[in-house]
């Protein structure tokens, strides 16, 4: 490669890496593989040390990916929280050790936790914030969040000041339990533990992280007064001693292959570690001679971070089954002889969907070669070595569960069962009917509603208001005054709005948003049911996605049964919501953040009411903007364009 064609390459790269950087860091979405992403790291370096000319201050070799998100307070780290130089092999190692004076220190060797680094700082005994990496000078202030990790020590017995540097993670069962959550309720699941963490502690609920389960590692000294150490293995005892979780397999080792020996020990045990790993750090142990080494633009020069490869293996696809999520989704799923990967036996990976298949050409009695992504879920990578007499696999017409019609909509990868009643989604349907923006029936949650699944107390939406109250108090913790409160609610929900009924049925892309614009346009499901594609079309702000999906749901034999049956249990089919005043005629109001009393259903339901429309995008035309805690880019675009900010208080004054 010429110069002119590394500078091009260099350029492709940057701009590349940087990309999935975003992603990985800052969007907690990454598209691709570490092991990916490692390869376009180590082709910059190369052509960046061969062409030192081409290398530039703003090179993602020179600076961490991360950037402090808006949605936090910002924190400047007093002590930089540098990420580490990575290796891919023994070699590499040796080099590293190379540079090391042997005379001077130990090596110690701990797992890499593939997770989110975090500083707690602690003064008087007391977690004072917490805070990530973000781009290693500046981070985000995450207390709220962390505080909610019941393996963070919030209480210290050393009075002087103390910030230590750990790991976030998510435990392979909790996540586990996260993504069957998210497929249950029609959520992307989480790719990995690592993304299911970093997620986590960014949301800005506390709520959500407590119920996540998120542990924390911590693996480092940043400051301390008071106290001094010469070790960093002695460093690591100390936080232990006062409570911190830190990894009890750190070892000290003399020599370079000692190291390798622990490091290859430490992969063996990867698949039975209720934590996800990614690879072995390898650190001096002599604090001293960590300052005399000093540090690069990026990584210490007293550490690097070997990198495991992932493990594949090829075996044979004997079948491919297909899965009708909670959403009605077809999945397909590989089935193939089993292999050892990552401790564990497999024989099944899920396929995601057609365009996956297609694109690998995926065929029954192909070689295939599979791994564990993050090392925990089997995916297949690529097809080895068509069999003579395969073909690529083609997703049914009809659904496996319940045979109705299967659609694929344009711009989608994925293909969906038509018909509501599907038995395979059905729970996902209850769950949504019921909930707080649909039909709102307290006590009616996942897990009563998963209780009388199975029971055999209800099969369909229409069950609800059939139940039999006597068999319900026989369920599990449910006595007479739980039955009577659920009678009660039950019976509630069949005076609702047209607008929550619309909502509960679960119409595709219908939300609460657009179920509104229905019931404000007709006066009853039956005028929904006969108005055509283009008298939909109509409807200021519905457009043809909305007209579409509207018309096919109620064209299907399944919805209209569903509907007569809803009718004869005496549900409202009307639209009784009107404008009690035209206060607000004329005015759209964008809601942003948290309201110190109203929710935002409450807040919308004030504004409509008087007349006025909810939007979720500020324009030049957006008339308010009633902005709470935490308000987010809204706000921002709100000032930007001169929009009024009023806050709840005002808002309230506006109705009286």
């Amino acid at each position: 490669m010429d110069f002119k064609e590394a500078k091009e390459r260099v350029l492709q790269l940057t701009e590349l890496i940087k990309y999935h950087n975003n992603l990985y860091y800052n969007e907690d979405a990454p598209e691709i593989e570490d092991f990916e992403y490692d390869a376009l790291t180590r082709e910059l370096k190369a052509l960046e040390k061969e062409y030192p000319e081409l290398l530039s201050p703003d090179s993602p070799t020179q600076n961490v990916g991360g950037n402090a998100n808006k949605l936090f307070s910002p924190v400047h780290h007093t002590i930089k929280m540098e990420s580490l130089q990575d290796v891919f092999s023994f070699n590499e190692l040796r080099e590293f050790d190379l540079k090391i004076d042997k005379n001077k220190t130990v090596y110690s060797v701990e797992p890499k936790i593939d997770g989110l680094s975090v500083s707690l700082e602690y003064s008087g005994g007391k977690l004072l914030r917490a805070s990530t990496r973000g781009d290693g000078v500046t981070g985000e202030d995450v207390t709220a969040n962390v505080l909610q990790i019941k393996s963070v020590p919030k209480k210290i017995d050393f009075a002087d000041d103390l910030e230590v540097r750990g790991e976030v993670y998510m435990p392979k069962s909790s996540f586990l339990k996260l993504v069957e959550h998210q497929e249950l309720m029609g959520e992307k699941p989480a790719k990995n533990p690592r993304n299911a963490a970093a997620g986590t502690l960014r949301q800005k609920n506390p709520e959500v992280v407590k119920k996540r389960e998120l542990s924390i590692f911590v693996f480092n000294v940043q400051h301390i007064s008071g106290k001094v150490f010469n070790s960093h293995i002695k460093s690591l005892d100390f936080l232990a001693s006062l409570g911190f979780t830190v990894l009890s397999s750190y070892k000290a080792c003399d020599t370079i292959d000692e190291v390798i020996y622990e490091i290859d020990r430490i992969g063996d045990s990867r698949g039975d570690l209720e934590y996800d790993i990614d690879g072995a750090v390898v650190k001096v142990d002599n604090l001293a001679y960590r300052t005399e080494l000093g540090s690069t633009a990026k990584f210490p020069k007293w550490a690097v971070a070997f990198k495991y490869p992932p493990e594949e293996k090829e075996t044979t696809l004997r079948n491919i089954e297909i899965n009708v999520g909670r959403t009605g989704a077809l999945t397909p799923t590989a089935v193939f002889d089993p292999v050892e990967l990552a401790g564990t036996t497999v024989s099944r990976a899920v396929l995601h969907n057609e365009d996956f298949i297609n694109e690998k050409q995926i065929g029954i009695g192909d070689t295939i070669v599979v791994r564990k992504a993050g090392e925990i879920i089997p995916e297949v990578v690529t097809v080895s070595h068509h069999n003579e007499n395969s073909e690529v696999f083609k997703m049914p017409s009809s659904c496996p569960s319940c045979g109705a019609p299967v659609f694929r909509e344009e711009g989608e990868a994925v293909i969906h069962c038509t018909n509501a009643e599907c038995p395979a989604q059905i729970l996902r349907h209850l769950i949504h009917f019921t909930s707080r923006d649909a039909m709102d029936i307290e006590g009616l949650g996942p897990a009563m509603l998963e209780q009388l699944l199975d029971a055999g107390l209800i099969k369909n939406i229409v069950d609800i208001y059939k139940l039999d109250f006597q068999a319900v108090m026989g369920l599990e913790r449910v006595g007479l005054k739980s039955a009577d409160n659920l009678r009660s609610a039950i019976e509630k929900s069949k005076s609702n709005d047209l607008s929550r009924l619309i909502t509960a049925l679960g119409i595709r892309h219908i939300g609460s948003g657009a179920a509104k614009l229905l019931a404000e346009e007709y006066n009853s499901i039956d005028e929904i049911m006969s108005a055509s594609r283009e008298d939909l079309e109509s409807i200021a702000g519905f457009g043809s996605v909305l007209a579409e999906s509207t018309v096919e749901f109620f064209s299907l034999h399944e919805t209209k049964q569903m509907i007569s049956e809803l009718k004869a249990c005496g549900v409202n089919m009307n639209s009784t919501k009107k404008a009690v005043s035209d206060r607000f005629v004329g005015m759209t109001f964008v809601l942003t953040g948290t309201l110190p009393s109203l929710t935002r259903n409450e807040a919308s339901e004030i504004i409509e009411s008087l007349g006025g429309k909810v939007s979720s995008s500020v324009s030049k035309k957006t008339s308010y903007v009633l902005a709470g805690e935490e308000a987010g880019s809204k706000l921002d675009k709100a000032n930007a364009l001169g929009v009024p900010v009023i806050d709840e208080a005002e808002f309230i004054n506006m109705t009286k």
